[in-house]
């Protein structure tokens, strides 16, 4: 009955997406207030539609109903009740209600807090949205329905994937979702204001909040998902460059170009159509990311599914959306023309500098990411694109990239002069120029890690020299600067924080590039020497989980013979599923990893894979900081409070 009430609430669910794809906008075309006003109540019963929907999904799950198709594919009676419910969204029929819950969250929270907008943009916005969710509400209900039910249940599931049974692919997903989300919303006001002809200073002001708030649960999202496989895969490293990892950072780096230029939209009134672009393209990139995981034309840990059906499904979503949004965009957008003029060398054009930059990453990424399938599909012939084209192809823009983020937001609106800027910075070209020149001494020649280093210090004394810029250190007393930076807008703080947040991201990548590793059998009771530590086999042993058995080692880390860390690597093996996992053993300090993974057992010895990564964890800590830096911004009531002046001048001209 359950199952049932869920499937019947998706249904509903669509049908009242239908309602709000329509009635919105054609209240907004007749300018009828009672029709526009009927897009927030919709969104909200949608919301509560698809809530109930999931809320059966997890409980088909937590009880276990092999009656389910969805539950037997991707559960089992033996698996630990936190992995039973979060395996609702580990597969694909589950992870697309999740996808739907957010989407329709979202569209709430847009009626929710959106009580400054004008009543026609709301209302077409909530009807972008509905339409939004209409088509992924139609994808679940005609190729993915979770409630499908199978007769006579069998006695028990298949279970979950192994590798998705923990807690970082617990929180990967809602993150990853929250952020691909995000970019749903401003992807409807973009089409809203193209539908309206309107783009002005409130509107960016509109987009911002959830521009930033996408970017920070996106950023959240992708460094779980690394930090999940680093420690969960035992490759012992950070980021592998897979279709499936850049199919997320593709709408990152589009999401960060329109973060920075819809400031420009806010302050100056200037890149109208650019931040638009940038819009309809960031949620452009969410979708194929979507494609791309759901579709089965990729081999990846990170794949739910491999039916082409519905990978046609969501091509032609894609199809319909993205290409229906850019004839919209090339209809509208000649008309849109920028009020705001400013100079090369201005804090615009410091942004324009970014965003060029970082489209210019994106586009290198997504070729590398998709023409290795097209060329599979126009001759057959396949070929392997890895990390060392993405690394050569990107580290020449990332590079300038870096260097215009400390020195940006120090420049004036409208026209700055370069040179005076500079001068403020050159106690940290010095700090860069030393954390080069010590790396090159104590760590031998290593060119690329030195100069990451550089770039690492260069970002963090950037962001403490921005805000001693505006708190007038050096012009004014101590008491008066202080005074000052307390009351400097946290928007202001929160950017600075974002910005050293990059910086110790860079240092821990810049550290990792320091990393070695060893392979060594050895016996128990034996030991062999690595990265200054001796490393001890005391044994090996079977051990036993709730749903797996497993081989542990226990190792002993000594320096100067003195104990410093028990290791335990593990070998799993799930009799669900006839599956092998790795369980690597890491002990984390601020100056890095040490890293053992266990492998195969013969002639009486243990394979043993040792690591020494430097500053790993700095990598997923400057992931923390960069969404806290935004969170700090979202908390300036003056970034999450649109400007009503435009909702005043709309109803002065109505009055009118």
């Amino acid at each position: 009955m359950i199952p049932e009430l869920g499937h019947f609430a998706l249904i509903l669910a669509a049908m009242l997406a239908i309602t709000q794809s329509f009635l919105p906008l054609w209240g907004a075309q007749r300018g009828d207030v009672r029709l526009m006003a009927s897009g927030a109540p919709l969104a909200v019963a949608g919301f509560i539609a698809i809530g109930i929907s999931f809320a059966a999904l997890i409980w088909a799950y937590a009880t276990n109903d092999t009656t389910v198709v969805n539950v037997v594919a991707n559960s089992h009676s033996a698996k630990p009740m936190l992995f039973k419910i979060t395996g609702t969204w580990g597969n694909h029929e589950g992870s697309m209600i999740l996808w739907v819950l957010v989407l329709a969250g979202c569209s709430a929270a847009v009626a929710g807090f959106g009580g400054s907008l004008p009543s026609a943009l709301q209302a077409r916005v909530q009807a972008v949205m509905g339409m939004i969710s209409l088509g992924f509400l139609a994808f679940i209900l005609f190729t993915s329905n979770p409630f499908e039910r199978i007769w006579p249940p069998p006695p028990d599931g298949q279970g979950l994937n192994p590798l998705l049974q923990d807690i970082g692919l617990a929180i990967h997903p809602p993150l990853l979702y929250l952020g691909y989300v995000g970019y749903a919303v401003t992807f409807a006001f973009a089409v809203a204001a193209l539908i309206e002809g309107r783009v002005d200073a409130a509107w960016g002001r509109w987009v911002r909040p959830w521009s930033l708030a996408a970017w920070s649960f996106l950023t959240m999202g992708i460094s779980i998902g690394s930090w999940w496989a680093y420690y969960e895969l035992g490759w012992g490293g950070y980021w592998f460059w897979d279709p499936v990892e850049n199919a997320s950072l593709l709408p990152w780096l589009a999401g960060t170009a329109l973060l920075h230029s819809a400031i420009v939209v806010e302050k100056r009134e200037a890149l109208k159509v650019w931040t638009v672009l940038l819009a309809l393209l960031a949620f452009a990139l969410s979708l194929l990311g979507t494609f791309l995981v759901r579709s089965g034309v990729l081999n990846s840990v990170h794949s739910f599914a491999s039916d082409p059906a519905r990978g046609i499904f969501i091509l032609c979503l894609l199809g319909i959306y993205v290409a229906g949004a850019f004839a919209l965009f090339a209809w509208r957008a000649p008309a849109m023309a920028p009020a705001g003029f400013f100079a090369p060398i201005s804090r615009e054009g410091g942004i324009v500098l970014n965003n060029l930059l970082l489209c210019s990453i994106t586009a290198v990424v997504f070729v590398g990411t998709l023409y290795p399938l097209f060329l599979d599909l126009l001759t057959g012939q396949m070929i392997s694109v890895g990390p060392p084209f993405f690394n050569a192809a990107t580290a020449p823009l990332a590079l300038p990239l870096v260097m215009a983020m400390a020195v940006g937001p120090m420049l004036a609106w409208k026209r700055a002069a370069l040179w005076p800027v500079l001068q403020r910075l050159w106690w940290a070209a010095c700090v860069a120029l030393l954390a080069f020149i010590l790396t090159l001494a104590l760590a031998g020649w290593h060119v690329l890690s030195a100069l990451g280093f550089a770039c690492a210090f260069w970002l963090l004394a950037g962001a403490v020299a921005d805000i001693a810029d505006r708190a007038g250190v050096g012009r004014t007393s101590l008491r008066n600067a202080w005074n000052r930076a307390r009351n400097l807008p946290r928007a202001a703080w929160g950017a600075a924080i974002s910005h050293a947040g990059v910086g110790v991201t860079i240092l821990g990548i810049s550290g990792m590039g320091l990393a070695t590793e060893k392979l060594v059998a050895v016996p128990p009771g034996g030991s062999t020497t690595f990265a200054g530590y001796e490393w001890r086999l005391e044994g090996v042993r079977d051990f036993v989980g709730p749903n797996f058995t497993a081989r542990k080692a226990t190792i002993t880390v000594l320096r100067d013979g003195r104990v410093v860390h028990v290791m335990e690597p593990s070998k799993r093996y799930f009799p669900i599923g006839r599956t092998n996992t790795t369980e690597a053993a890491i002990r984390t300090s601020p100056a890095g990893d040490l890293y053992a993974v266990l492998g195969e057992e013969r002639d009486g010895e243990a394979v043993l894979r040792l690591h020494n990564n430097p500053l790993a964890p700095w990598i997923w800590l400057g992931a923390g900081i960069m969404a806290l830096g935004a969170a700090f911004s979202l908390s300036d009531r003056r970034i999450r409070i649109a400007a009503p002046a435009r909702r005043r001048k709309d109803e002065a001209e109505a009055a009118a």
